[in-house]
Parts: structure tokens; sequence; C-alpha cells
């Protein structure tokens, strides 16, 4: 997600995408397809969604807001009537070890988390495209003029989002061990709300890994401390919705303060 806003858009599949991957895995497995090939498959689902989207968005002419939020209920659409709405069981047990095993004493999904966090770090601070991505979210127009290829730096940006949906959404199947149907409706709420009350503005051209991970690590403190208190589950998006506005009327209020000073 961070990488879509950085480029000036956002994402309202990723959690329809992971669900799509997520259920595409566990059919696969249940039908005798080795671990390895169904992971890929299921990345593979990730990278074709992300690709859409980016195509609905650069060569269709398609708002990121309309183009993602129908490719979400497309996904939903294809895994409902494929599924019948019912859970895939009776995966292989060593599979679980993806979601909850652990590597020298580290939680298998912390690691896989740094190590996306560190891909995209990499990607935006010592690759072309990553320079590109924040040229383009800050004004696709002048990015265009001065040679830079917008339709392409999106459609990338898109992918990437498409690849992390589909990694969470095996990280999900190994700690569930079961392929559900739904049950990530909040991912894109919560992925924007990490992206931007980490510091990252919604208008695009701006942002980093540290601020993402500050604000990831800031919602998990929020929610743990619901929990604790006994807040009601149904509360907790009402409250990461409430977040977002407050990131974003802040930031809005501090742009509108320096225009004034200005």
């Amino acid at each position: 997600m961070l990488v879509m806003i950085i480029s000036g858009g956002f994402d309202l599949s990723v959690g329809a995408i992971g669900i799509g991957a997520s259920v595409s895995a566990a059919a696969l497995m249940t039908n005798g397809t080795s671990i390895g090939v169904a992971v890929l498959v299921a990345l593979g689902v990730g990278v074709v969604a992300g690709a859409f989207n980016g195509w609905l968005i650069t060569k269709v002419a398609i708002s990121p807001f309309v183009a993602t939020l129908g490719s979400a209920t497309l996904i939903t659409g294809i895994v409902l009537t494929q599924t019948g709405g019912k859970a895939i069981a009776g995966l292989p047990e060593s599979f679980s070890n993806v979601g909850l095993g652990r590597t020298l004493g580290i939680p298998n999904p912390v690691l896989i988390f740094a190590g996306v966090a560190f891909l995209t770090w990499l990607m935006l601070r010592a690759t072309r495209v990553g320079h590109y991505t924040f040229a383009v979210g800050s004004s696709k127009e002048p990015a265009r003029l001065a040679g830079v290829p917008v339709d392409r730096v999106l459609l990338c940006a898109y992918i990437i989002g498409g690849l992390t949906a589909g990694i969470a959404g095996v990280v999900l199947l190994g700690q569930t061990n079961v392929g559900q149907p739904t049950g990530t409706e909040n991912w894109a709420l919560a992925a924007i709300a990490a992206v931007v009350v980490g510091g990252t503005p919604l208008r695009g051209g701006i942002g980093g890994i540290y601020s993402a991970i500050l604000g990831t690590l800031l919602l998990g403190v929020v929610s743990n401390a619901l929990n604790l208190y006994g807040v009601s589950p149904y509360w907790q998006p009402a409250v990461t919705g409430v977040v977002i506005l407050l990131a974003v009327g802040i930031d809005s209020y501090q742009r509108k303060l320096r225009g004034a000073i200005t």
C-alpha cells in the first residue's frame, strides 16, 4: 500500500486479492499439489490481480478508487462462486509452519514482514523504478515530460501491491490452515491507515518504509489496547476509520497553514 500511495493512488482490493491467493493455494494443496507450487500459484494470483488493477488505471483511465473497488468486487464474486462460500480444509499440517512456526526463535510471519519491508525500502531508495515512483506521485504530467514512463511505473506499483497482498494471503492461510473465502474485508482500511498514520500523505510523492512500519506498530498497539479493555471487535474498524480521518485531517490542516504562511 505504501508504494501505491507514494505513486499517487491506493488499492481497495488488497483484501480480496489476499483471499483469492489464500483460497487458490488451499484448493491446490487439498488436491495433492505440492506446497511450493501452490504458493507460487497464490503469488501469481496476486501479480495478475495487481496487473489488472494497473491496466484499468493506466490504459482504461479509470480512477484508482473505482478500479480497485470494482476489481475487489469481481475477485470476491469469483472466490465465492468457486467455493460456494465454504471454507477449504484438509491442508497439510506442515504448511502451518509458514504462519505459526519459528526460525531461530523468531516467528516466521515477522521474518516475512521484515523481508518484504527491506525489499520495499531497497526498491524505493536504490532503484530507478523507486525514484520514478516518487516523481510520478509528485506530479504525473511533469514526470511524463521529463521522460518518466508513467504508465509502466504505475503498473509496477500495483503489481507490487498485488504480490504483497498475495504474500499476506499465504501467511493467513499458514496461520489458520483453512482457506476462508471471507475475513479480509478490513485489510484495505488497515493498510491505508498504517501508511497514513505513519506520516505518509495520501496526495503521493512522499513517504518511506520507516513510516509504514511505525504506523503498523502503532495500529497494533491500539488494537491490543482495545482487546485488553474488552472493547467489542465490531468497534475496532470504527476506531481505525477515526484514526485515518484524524491523520488525513491533521495533514491537510498543516498544509493549509503552510500555504497561508507562504
